[in-house]
């Protein structure tokens, strides 16, 4: 497969999928069985997004594995864990990869952080490897019985990516005999220095059923995506005898001036959608220069701003508008504003706040010079 531009150009990371997993259950490697929707490596490979990777399976698994690797390079791997990472390492030699990240493929849950923490180790040492320190006491045991106990001290649960100086763990996996039980084994055996680094609980190694579920609750946790916006607006009074205000028009000495029909508190709410979705603000979108906004109707904006959160896979699930105003009084209309806001945000009225308040005749508000509005609105992924 070709190469790709990449944010780390000269780090490689190596996913593991070679072996058959058997003690997970199932008809199919445990690589291979979904994992909230999607197989376990598909989560696996996207952990490692911006790096160049190599996913080294089973020659069975070549469809699967097609099917799946994007811009990751495929290599078939050997016998043995050593005997994959070895033919990956084969494959990356010449271009120019300075540091590698070896990871297990069934451990899809690794974090940026531990990441991050193994390629900042590698700036000192050669190597470099994420684990926990044991804390439960540890037992031998016989024909079910405790035989004895060991001593936890100094002793630390291994995780992956284990990170290294790419030219000096490839020489020391070609100097192996092979059979080691992972890549820090190889390199010690090289004499390579390898620094230990705060490993990630979450950071878990599917091997039983029970490890899919606890997978799939922290992989639900981790999707929770709350966003919250703000929205500020101001339209003066012009001549007129209505102003629009949340959808509905009411009746009024005076209209509002703006570019579009002036709606205050739609435009308020709409940019506060924008905001929780990081988009600017109408004026991105519509910019007022367009002489096709005109006198446009503002619900053609708030239902830009809804569907554009629809598509990045929010929903909306509240919104608040507050009205600052002498007049018009708003309370007589709230309940027809809510209803007609929640249509267009294609809501329940009830996830949808319509109230007012006065500046207690101060300010530009308080002059009954215009009219303000604010809004906030709150975005869960969906």
């Amino acid at each position: 497969m070709t190469e790709v531009s990449r944010t780390a150009p000269d780090t490689a990371a190596i996913i593991v999928a070679a072996g058959r997993g058997t003690r997970a259950g199932g008809d199919l490697p445990k690589q291979w069985q979904m994992l909230a929707g999607k197989p376990v490596l598909a989560h696996t490979l996207a952990a490692f997004a911006g790096f160049a990777r190599v996913l080294v399976i089973h020659p069975d698994d070549r469809a699967r594995a097609e099917a799946i690797a994007g811009d990751a390079q495929v290599v078939e791997g050997g016998a043995t864990r050593d005997a994959s990472v070895r033919a990956a390492l084969e494959a990356l030699a010449g271009q120019g990869i300075a540091r590698v990240l070896i990871h297990d493929g069934a451990r899809p849950l690794i974090s940026k952080a531990v990441i991050a923490r193994v390629l900042a180790a590698l700036d000192h040492h050669p190597g470099a490897a994420p684990a926990l320190a044991v804390t439960d006491a540890l037992w031998t045991g016989a024909g079910g019985l405790v035989s004895g106990t060991r001593d936890r001290a100094g002793l630390y649960r291994a995780q992956t990516p284990q990170g290294f100086r790419f030219a000096e763990i490839l020489a020391a996996h070609r100097a192996h005999p092979g059979g080691a039980a992972d890549d820090v084994e190889v390199a010690r055996a090289a004499g390579l220095d390898v620094a230990i680094v705060e490993g990630d609980e979450d950071n878990l190694k599917l091997t039983f059923p029970g490890d899919f579920t606890r997978a799939g609750a922290l992989l639900q946790r981790r999707k929770m995506d709350i966003r919250l916006g703000n929205g500020f607006d101001v339209h003066a009074f012009c001549e007129g005898d209505h102003v629009w205000l949340c959808g509905v028009k009411v009746p009024h000495g005076r209209g509002l001036l703006g570019h579009s029909d002036a709606d205050v508190g739609m435009h308020a709410l709409t940019d506060a959608i924008y905001g929780a979705l990081a988009e600017g603000d109408i004026g991105r979108h519509f910019p007022p220069s367009d002489p096709q906004w005109k006198g446009a109707a503002s619900h053609i904006f708030l239902t830009h701003a809804a569907e554009l959160a629809r598509a990045r896979g929010f929903t909306i699930s509240n919104c608040d508008v507050t009205l600052i105003c002498e007049r018009p009084k708003i309370g007589p209309h709230a309940a027809a504003m809510q209803t007609a806001l929640a249509a267009i945000l294609a809501i329940d009225p009830g996830r949808v706040s319509v109230k007012a308040t006065t500046s207690e005749g101060l300010g530009f508000t308080g002059r009954e010079e215009g009219i303000a509005a604010i809004a906030t609105a709150t975005l869960v992924a969906a």
